[in-house]
């Protein structure tokens, strides 16, 4: 039986103890993901809160057969798609997809001015991706999720995911092609 396993059966018996020691194990990846999604910290805050006070009041639900990490994503996913949906705000970059969307940085480096201009670009291409695509792309750059943990998470076929994920990289590549070139006019002309 999984450490999980264990404490999910003691929160069950009412030790809140174990609820704690879960949210201290799961709180990064779930805030992480939340952060990825909604781009604003407050809101992935109140999203983990929202996910450990669910996984409270929903313990007796929770199979613990299988792992608890797919049930906080697939809570996290659909809190952060209903505050999307609401609030449509996106803020913070992510800095680490872009290094590996768009090539090491590391070997050639770039003024500062230009880096903000790349982590914008990347902001505006994830914004205009349909969320479906938008949330494979994050659990699987940002989580470092297998194909088959995001099928598991999101309750739709591997394929499924393979494809949202395709589309995505895809749609991603040409926004960001077009937002270079465009960069690359505005420079010829200053």
């Amino acid at each position: 039986m999984s450490g999980d396993a264990r404490l999910i059966l003691r929160l069950q018996r009412g030790d809140l103890e174990a609820l704690g020691q879960l949210y201290d194990h799961h709180r990064l990846p779930v805030f992480r993901t939340a952060l990825a999604i909604t781009h604003d910290q407050d809101a992935a805050e109140d999203i983990l809160q929202e996910v450990f006070l669910r996984l409270h009041h929903y313990v007796h639900r929770v199979d613990t057969s299988l792992p608890l990490s797919p049930w906080l994503y697939r809570i996290t996913v659909n809190l952060s798609y209903t505050y999307v949906t609401r609030r449509n705000k996106w803020r913070v970059p992510i800095e680490d997809f872009v290094d590996q969307l768009i090539g090491p940085a590391k070997y050639c480096p770039e003024p500062e001015a230009e880096r903000r201009d790349e982590l914008r670009s990347m902001q505006k291409a994830i914004d205009m991706l349909p969320f479906s695509q938008r949330v494979v792309i994050v659990l699987y750059y940002l989580n470092d999720l297998s194909l088959r943990e995001i099928s598991e998470i999101l309750g739709v076929p591997v394929g499924t995911v393979k494809s949202r994920l395709h589309y995505g990289r895809e749609s991603l590549r040409r926004q960001l092609d077009g937002a270079a070139q465009t960069r690359e006019v505005q420079y010829e002309f200053t």
